[in-house]
């Protein structure tokens, strides 16, 4: 079964960081890119961040690029998103997921809350 499950999220003030954890099961992991997404309260999701099976090439939205980086650790099976510089539009779900051969996959979302 393939499960998808973000950690890491929370409560930080704008200017701080936050790292981002997606740990992957029942797929192999390394065969396919992945992507973060967000959505903020009242918003539609939002494309972040997405990065290539072989964790050579990354790809940022306007709004994150500078701020954020993707990674990812095939030993792990883990996707990771560090966020740096936070500002209070960065509140959001945070999200990932990736397309398999028959299905897109997507974990249950992590809160990430920048507030003073």
């Amino acid at each position: 079964e393939v499960q998808l499950v973000e950690s890491g999220g929370g409560l930080v003030q704008p200017g701080g960081s936050l790292r981002l954890s997606c740990a992957a099961s029942g797929f192999t992991f390394s065969s396919y890119a992945m992507t973060w997404v967000r959505q903020a309260p009242g918003k539609g999701l939002e494309w972040v961040s997405s990065i290539d099976n072989g964790g050579g090439h990354l790809v940022y939205a306007d709004s994150v690029k500078g701020r954020f980086t993707i990674s990812r650790d095939s030993a792990k099976n883990t996707l990771y998103l560090q966020m740096n510089s936070l500002k209070p539009e960065d509140t959001a779900v945070y999200y990932c997921k990736f397309r398999g051969v028959r299905s897109e996959y997507w974990g249950q979302g992590t809160q990430v809350t920048v507030s003073s």
